[in-house]
């Protein structure tokens, strides 16, 4: 199904009865809303789950030729929120998602019953790495449009994907990626990359609602943040994976489903 905001016309996958209680379930870079089907399918029996392409992914598409920041993608994210189900929204979010999210809670708690922030951060502290960030962020649209299988290639190269390719899903999703298009994703990298998230880290305690953070094990940098995250943020708790890396959702997605559900049910 579609739905629009001001800016966007948002495709969105759906599972469950919309009578249930609903998750907004937001993917990561290179992703879309089909990354949540298999979990979504799980849950679909106690669950109404809404799984949206955000910009510059999958089908949705822009409505106006403005340029966007992070806050307002946020904003419009909101605004596809407050149309989807009646009552407020468990939201998941992960990676770039993640990031996303954690900026709704804290800036929109009304839309929302709790989250689970999965492998994500509250941005970088500091102008100064925001600015160094952004440089690199504009290299990397640039290597998108440039050659977008040679950029895939690098990508999951990445000691943050390790765990990722070796998992017998792995040529699933690597297909997935390149049905995207590189001229929207380099747009959405410099719209929502790190370096143009504002940075949360200072606003962690002003939290109202249920937060888990979700890492794994083996994502030393993940974990570590968390660590931070939780010290500061009030009513939240970090949720370690053994076994697991950055798609700690996809490596082991039936531990992510009993931890998710336990933390939600509570809710």
């Amino acid at each position: 199904m579609n739905l629009k905001t001001l800016a966007y016309r948002f495709h969105l996958s759906t599972t469950g009865d919309s009578a249930m209680p609903g998750i907004l379930l937001l993917h990561g870079f290179l992703g879309s809303g089909k990354d949540w089907q298999r979990c979504a399918h799980m849950l679909r029996n106690h669950y109404a789950c809404f799984m949206p392409d955000l910009p510059g992914h999958g089908a949705t598409k822009v409505l106006d030729n403005k340029p966007r920041t992070f806050e307002d993608i946020a904003g419009q994210i909101a605004e596809l929120a407050g149309k989807i189900h009646t009552d407020p929204l468990h939201l998941v979010g992960y990676s770039m998602g993640g990031r996303l999210a954690l900026y709704l809670v804290l800036y929109y708690p009304g839309l929302f019953r709790s989250a689970v922030i999965v492998s994500s951060s509250p941005g970088l502290k500091t102008a100064e790495e925001r600015t160094l960030r952004r440089a690199s962020d504009n290299r990397l649209a640039e290597s998108i449009t440039g050659n977008f299988d040679l950029f895939l290639d690098d990508w999951y190269r990445l000691k943050l994907f390790e765990s990722l390719k070796n998992h017998p899903f792995f040529p699933e999703i690597l297909q997935k990626r390149r049905e995207n298009n590189p001229e929207a994703l380099a747009v959405a990298l410099r719209q929502m990359g790190t370096g143009r998230q504002p940075s949360l880290w200072n606003k962690l305690g002003n939290n109202k609602l249920p937060i888990r953070f979700f890492v794994g094990e083996k994502d030393i940098k993940y974990v570590e943040i968390g660590r931070q995250m939780v010290n500061l943020c009030p009513d939240s708790e970090l949720v370690v994976f053994p076994g697991c890396g950055h798609t700690l959702h996809i490596e082991n997605t039936q531990l992510f489903l009993d931890r998710l559900v336990e933390f939600l049910s509570k809710q």
